[in-house]
């Protein structure tokens, strides 16, 4: 049972709603009497010492706001025993006694390890647009991410229309294909490219000049960065049907944005959740969702899984893209 202090920080990527399940943490914690400190700009802060008490009022209009208010930066020393001592060390000293970390396998990794060494509770929340931590249906931001990338590709389909072209939409994922498959199968597009799923290029390029052929007069092609680039798949797809081709990366621009509705409220669970389990105790765990429901996951058996791509999914592209 905690009594003194808890922490909060975001690190890895940014992902819109960070800022709803911080908020969630802080006031919850206050409502529980609890003192709760932010770490400014992820575990590189934590071993600067960029570590502030928080109120009520440091996390007011914030829950409209993309991002995190309290920084994500990298942190080469916090790979080291060294640097995580230091890490630990300085959360001693501000009486921290428990610790929740916002962010994705990377983030969550290295909360298990601050665990192991040093034996401080840690809870963490999967905060990653890819929606690619072990045990969760859902990761924070992942909705909103995916409904850029849907407006992104519903834009891009006007212009590719009026052209006669082929238009092929890169979004991230270096490893998942959640990102990808979702917003392909959400926005109607022709062919969507995975890591998870082997394509044959040579064999949609055939259709692709089939249908236009037929009087088709676009192609939306929705890849995951990690399945290839699309800068060379465009060079390919040109060469191969002779068809204008063009290439959209949406890059960072799926980082960013407002919240959704889904976000800001699953995020706010998860907030709660969190700070109410660390206060009274419990660590080593991850707050998801099963099937709309807030779960718990073992830390250590979320950071040492890979979550495949729901089957199910790939199914239904497979019937309707």
């Amino acid at each position: 049972m905690i009594t003194g202090a808890i922490a909060v920080m975001t690190s890895g990527g940014d992902s819109p709603g960070m800022n709803a399940a911080a908020r969630a943490v802080v006031r919850t914690a206050i409502a529980e009497g609890i003192k709760v400190f932010g770490i400014y700009n992820g575990y590189k802060g934590m071993l600067a010492d960029e570590i502030v008490e928080l109120n009520s009022r440091s996390v007011s209009d914030l829950i409209q706001r993309g991002g995190t208010f309290l920084g994500t930066a990298r942190c080469k020393e916090f790979k080291t025993v060294e640097g995580r001592r230091q890490g630990l060390d300085n959360l001693q000293k501000h009486g921290i006694e428990g610790l929740v970390i916002i962010g994705g396998d990377g983030s969550l990794t290295g909360g298990s390890m601050l665990s192991k060494e040093g034996g401080i509770p840690i809870v963490g929340l999967p905060g990653t647009i890819d929606n690619d931590v072990w045990g969760t249906d859902y990761t924070i931001g992942c909705d909103t991410a995916a409904n850029t990338a849907v407006d992104a590709i519903n834009k891009l389909r006007d212009t590719a229309s009026a052209h006669r072209r082929i238009m092929i939409v890169e979004v991230m994922g270096h490893t998942s294909g959640w990102l990808a498959m979702t917003s392909g199968i959400a926005s109607g597009a022709e062919y969507i490219i995975v890591p998870e799923v082997k394509y044959d290029i040579d064999e949609i390029c055939e259709e692709i000049v089939e249908s236009y052929n037929k009087g088709r007069r676009y192609t939306i092609i929705v890849v995951a960065e990690g399945a290839c680039s699309g800068v060379g798949l465009k060079n390919v797809v040109q060469e191969k049907t002779k068809i204008d081709t063009r290439v959209s990366i949406l890059g960072h621009i799926q980082r960013g944005g407002s919240p959704s509705l889904e976000d800001r409220i699953k995020a706010s669970m998860l907030g709660e959740r969190a700070a109410l389990a660390i206060i009274s105790g419990v660590n080593d765990v991850v707050f998801g969702f099963d099937e709309g429901k807030v779960v718990s996951i073992n830390l250590f058996d979320s950071v040492n899984n890979k979550k495949p791509l729901d089957p199910e999914l790939v199914r239904l592209a497979s019937v309707l893209v």
